[in-house]
């Protein structure tokens, strides 16, 4: 199942599809580890859904939900 990554839920992981973000916000993402190909894991997310709170190879990172609608992911199961 294809979503982004604002659309995920506690727990949910999955593998970085594509980035749909571009300039300064896509050069920001790729220089944090967010890269096709890598998996993300989200920890946690505020109660209204801003910021989220990653696991991404192997650290945690904080992220907007503007740049985590960016990020077209593949859920895993």
């Amino acid at each position: 199942m294809i979503k982004t990554l604002d659309q995920f839920t506690i727990g949910e992981s999955g593998v970085v599809k594509s980035m749909t973000a571009e300039g300064k916000i896509k050069r920001r993402l790729l220089d944090m580890g967010i890269t096709n190909g890598t998996k993300i894991y989200l920890r946690k997310k505020a109660p209204l859904g801003d910021p989220l709170e990653v696991t991404v190879r192997g650290y945690e990172l904080t992220l907007r939900k503007a740049e985590g609608a960016c990020i077209v992911m593949e859920v895993e199961k």
